[in-house]
C-alpha cells in the first residue's frame, strides 16, 4: 500500500515522501497515528495544501525537542532491583520503568521514545537512546542497583561484586567459628 508520510520516520523515508508499506502497517499504525494518509489523487493534493503547515508544526516541535534534549543529554538515573550475587537481575529493566525514573527526575518522556535494543538484566551502568523528535536523539545513563549505596559505588566507577570492608570481617569470623566447631567435634570424637 502507498502512503504518503506526514512526518519522518526512521528507515521509512522524510515528511511527503510517497513510500510503499505493507498494508497492515498502513492500517494498524501509520494511518492511525496520524502519520501517514493514503496515497490517493485527492490526498496528494489535500498534502500540498498542508505542507507549509506541517514543515511549521514539525520545526517547533523539533525546536523543542532539542531545548529538551539540552537538559536531559547525559542525565543518569537510578533504578532499583532485586538481583543474585552476581548481579544478575530476578527480572528485567523496562521502557516503563526507565520513563517512570525519567518522570521522577522531571523530565516528561513517555516510554515509546526509549530505546532499548535489549532487555536490562544485569546490575551496572547502561547507556540507553532517548528518541525525543524523529531528528532528535540524546543519551541517558540507567544505573541499575539493588540498593542506593551500590548505585552510588557503581556511579563511582567500584565494581558492584566489591564487599565494605566490615563485610568482609563478618565473613572471616564467621569461617573461623565454622573452623572451631569442626575442630570441636573432631575432638570429641575421637
Amino acid at each position: 500500500m502507498d502512503v504518503i508520510l506526514l512526518e519522518r520516520i526512521a528507515k521509512l523515508g522524510q515528511m511527503g515522501e510517497v513510500v510503499s508499506v505493507r498494508p497492515g502497517y498502513a492500517r494498524n499504525f501509520l494511518l492511525t497515528q496520524g502519520k501517514a494518509l493514503r496515497a490517493t489523487k485527492a490526498n496528494r493534493t489535500k498534502y500540498e495544501q498542508m505542507k507549509a503547515q506541517l514543515e511549521a508544526r514539525n520545526l517547533e516541535l523539533k525546536t523543542e525537542a532539542q531545548a529538551v534534549g539540552a537538559k536531559l543529554n547525559g542525565v543518569s538515573v537510578v533504578v532499583i532491583r532485586q538481583a543474585g550475587e552476581s548481579g544478575q537481575l530476578y527480572g528485567s529493566v523496562s521502557t516503563r520503568d526507565i520513563a517512570d525514573a525519567l518522570t521522577a527526575a522531571g523530565f516528561t518522556v513517555g516510554r515509546q521514545q526509549i530505546v532499548l535494543n535489549h532487555p536490562i538484566k544485569t546490575i551496572g551502568l547502561h547507556g540507553l537512546p532517548v528518541t525525543l523528535h524523529p531528528e532528535v536523539e540524546v543519551s541517558v545513563t540507567v544505573n541499575v542497583a539493588r540498593s542506593a549505596e551500590e548505585a552510588e559505588r557503581l556511579a563511582r566507577g567500584e565494581d558492584f561484586r566489591a564487599r565494605d570492608d566490615e563485610d568482609e570481617d563478618e565473613v572471616d569470623a564467621t569461617e573461623e567459628q565454622v573452623v572451631e566447631v569442626v575442630a570441636e567435634e573432631g575432638e570429641e570424637e575421637a
